[in-house]
C-alpha cells in the first residue's frame, strides 16, 4: 500500500510541477546541466528502452531537482547501445522513438524554460552507413571520398581511433567502423547541413523545436593522429560552429577533450568553442587534496576566457561514479558534490549522480566488449525495489554487468526510498542547488582561491560586484580547527551549523560551511 500511495504522490507532484512551471515566466539564475544516458533513464512504452517520451514525462522530477539544462547521449541510428558510431546521422533510433518524439520533448522543454544539448560525433560511420556502403570498392561513387581509405582501389576503410576497425559489443554483435573524411568540403557541408537541421528543424528561426547546442564529441585539431586530417579546428571545427551561429546566433557549442589531459584552452582560441569539460578540477575534487584542488582551480576557472565556460562535473558516462570513487562514504559523496557545485563553472550532473548511485568500469573479459561501461550507464533507480514502471532494464540477463549490477533492492538509494527523507542525498542535492540559484555569487561569480591556516581544509571566495561568498570545507575524516584569512566585518552564514569567530571555525569531517561576507 505504501509503495502506491507513494507512486500516486510522486504522479500528482509531477503533474503540479509541469501545471506551475508553466506559468512561470521568470528564468532560473544559473544553469544547471542534467547529463542524461536516455537507454537507461525512463522507458515509457514497456520494452525495458529508456526513450525520448519517457525523459519528457519526467521533466517536472529534473525542474523539483534544479536542473535548468538537459545534455543528451547521441540519439541517431546505430548498432551500438550507446549510439556513439552512426548507421544514419538523419534517423532517430526507432528505440528512442521517433523524429516527432524528438521534437515534441524539444518543444516541451522549451516551454518549462530549459534547454537541451545534443551530444553529436559525426567523426566516424559503420558499415550500415550509406557512404560505406555506396563507396567501399566504387571508387565511382559520390561518396568515395566522404571517408577514409588505406589504399588506392577503396576497398579497404581506414581505422578509428586506436587502430581500430572493428568493435565487439555487449550482446555478440561484431559492427566494422571507419574514420569520416573531415577535410573534404562535402563533408563539411553535410554536417552543416545536419546540425542546422537540429537547431532549426522547420527553419522558422524561433528555434523552439531546435537545440539548444551541441557536445562535440572526441573532438580534436588533429583526428587520432592521422596526417590526412591535421589542422582540422580551422579546417572544419571552426567553419561548421561559424555556420551554426548564422543560423542561431545564441546556439552554444561544448567540446569534450579526446585528450582528457588537455585543459581546453585552445579549443576556446582556436576552434571557438563555448564551453569545455573540466577534467582536472573532476580528478582533484575526488582526490580530496587540498593542494590538487587549489592549483587546478586556480588554472581552470581563473584562466577560462571571458564569455566562455567550464563544465564542472563529478561523473559521466565515461568514467566511474563518483560514490563509487569515493568507496561509498556518505560524508565524502556530500562534501564533493559540495565543492563541485558551488566552485564556479557551470555544473552538469550525471543521471542518478543525486542518488548516490553506484558503478565502475568492468575489467577482466568482458573488457573486450562495449558492455566494460554499462556498470557506469546502469539503469536509474526509480523505485525501492528497483523493478516497476518505467524502469529502463535493456542490459537485463545479458551478461556479468547484469549479474553484478550495482542496483538492487531495499538500499536506500532509489527515488522512492530518498525524495520524502530530508536527509537523502536526493534532497541534499535539491539544496545546494537552491543555494546555487539564489545568490548571484555563486551562480556567476568568479572564484578565488582564499588562504587558510589548515593543509586539510580547502577555502575559497565566489564574488559578484559586492557580493561575496565564501565556502569552506573539511577534507578530511578527522575535526579541523582552521583560520580563514580574509577581512570581513560581518559574516553570515547561508549553510551549515557552525560559527566564525574572529575568522575561526571548527569543521566536523568533512563538512562544509558556507558564508556571505560584509
Amino acid at each position: 500500500m505504501r509503495k502506491k500511495i507513494w507512486a500516486f504522490s510522486f504522479s500528482l507532484f509531477v503533474i503540479t510541477t509541469s501545471y506551475c512551471q508553466s506559468i512561470i515566466s521568470s528564468q532560473p539564475q544559473g544553469e544547471i546541466i542534467y547529463h542524461v544516458f536516455l537507454r537507461s533513464f525512463y522507458d515509457s512504452n514497456g520494452d525495458l528502452q529508456g526513450d525520448l517520451n519517457g525523459l519528457r514525462q519526467k521533466l517536472g522530477y529534473l525542474q523539483d531537482l534544479g536542473v535548468t539544462s538537459i545534455l543528451l547521449t547521441p540519439l541517431y541510428e546505430s548498432d551500438c547501445y550507446h549510439n556513439y558510431f552512426a548507421d544514419d546521422f538523419e534517423r532517430i533510433d526507432p528505440e528512442y522513438g521517433t523524429m516527432q518524439d524528438y521534437i515534441s520533448l524539444v518543444k516541451e522543454v522549451h516551454r518549462r524554460g530549459m534547454k537541451i544539448y545534443l551530444d553529436m560525433e559525426t567523426q566516424y560511420v559503420t558499415d550500415k552507413h550509406l557512404w560505406w556502403k555506396d563507396a567501399v570498392g566504387n571508387l565511382k561513387s559520390p561518396y568515395s571520398n566522404y571517408i577514409l581509405f588505406q589504399d588506392s582501389a577503396h576497398t579497404k576503410p581506414s581505422t578509428i581511433v586506436y587502430d581500430i576497425t572493428e568493435l565487439d559489443t555487449y550482446d555478440g554483435k561484431k559492427i566494422k567502423l571507419t574514420t569520416v573524411n573531415l577535410k573534404n568540403k562535402d563533408v563539411l557541408d553535410y554536417n552543416i547541413k545536419l546540425f542546422s537541421f537540429f537547431a532549426d528543424p522547420n527553419k522558422d528561426r524561433k528555434f523552439d523545436d531546435g537545440a539548444d547546442g551541441f557536445r562535440l564529441d572526441h573532438m580534436m585539431d588533429d583526428l587520432d593522429k592521422k596526417p590526412e586530417l591535421a589542422n582540422l579546428f580551422a579546417d572544419f571545427w571552426s567553419p561548421l560552429i561559424h555556420q551554426l551561429k548564422i543560423v542561431n546566433p545564441k546556439i552554444k557549442f561544448i567540446a569534450e577533450q579526446a585528450n582528457w589531459l588537455d585543459y581546453g584552452f585552445d579549443y576556446f582560441k582556436k576552434a571557438d568553442v563555448d564551453m569545455v569539460f573540466g577534467f582536472w578540477l573532476t580528478w582533484s575534487i575526488t582526490s580530496f587534496n587540498k593542494e590538487q584542488i587549489t592549483n587546478r582551480a586556480d588554472t581552470i576557472l581563473g584562466m577560462t576566457p571571458q564569455g566562455k565556460e567550464q563544465i564542472i562535473f563529478l561523473e559521466n558516462h565515461d568514467i566511474d561514479r563518483s560514490a563509487s570513487t569515493l568507496k561509498k562514504d556518505p560524508l565524502k559523496v556530500r562534501a564533493a558534490a559540495a565543492i563541485y557545485l558551488l566552485i564556479g563553472g557551470t555544473p552538469s550532473i550525471y543521471y542518478g549522480q543525486e542518488l548516490g548511485m553506484f558503478g565502475k568500469g568492468i575489467t577482466g573479459a568482458a573488457a573486450n566488449t562495449d558492455g566494460k561501461d554499462i556498470p557506469r550507464r546502469e539503469a536509474f533507480e526509480w523505485y525501492q525495489s528497483d523493478s516497476g514502471k518505467g524502469m529502463a532494464l535493456w542490459y537485463k540477463n545479458t551478461g556479468p554487468w547484469w549479474n553484478h549490477r550495482n542496483i538492487v533492492p531495499n538500499d536506500g538509494i532509489s527515488l522512492e526510498e530518498e525524495y520524502s527523507d530530508k536527509n537523502s542525498l536526493f534532497n541534499f542535492y535539491k539544496r545546494i542547488i537552491k543555494l546555487r540559484k539564489s545568490n548571484s555569487a555563486l551562480s556567476s561569480g568568479t572564484y578565488r582561491t582564499i588562504a587558510n591556516s589548515n593543509n586539510s581544509v580547502l577555502s575559497f571566495l565566489r564574488v559578484e560586484g559586492k557580493n561575496k561568498v565564501l565556502v569552506v570545507v573539511n577534507l578530511s575524516d578527522q575535526k579541523q580547527d582552521v583560520t580563514v584569512t580574509i577581512s570581513s566585518k560581518k559574516f553570515i552564514r547561508l549553510y551549515g551549523n557552525n560559527s566564525i569567530i574572529h575568522n575561526n571555525l571548527v569543521l566536523k569531517p568533512y563538512e562544509f560551511s558556507v558564508w556571505s561576507v560584509r
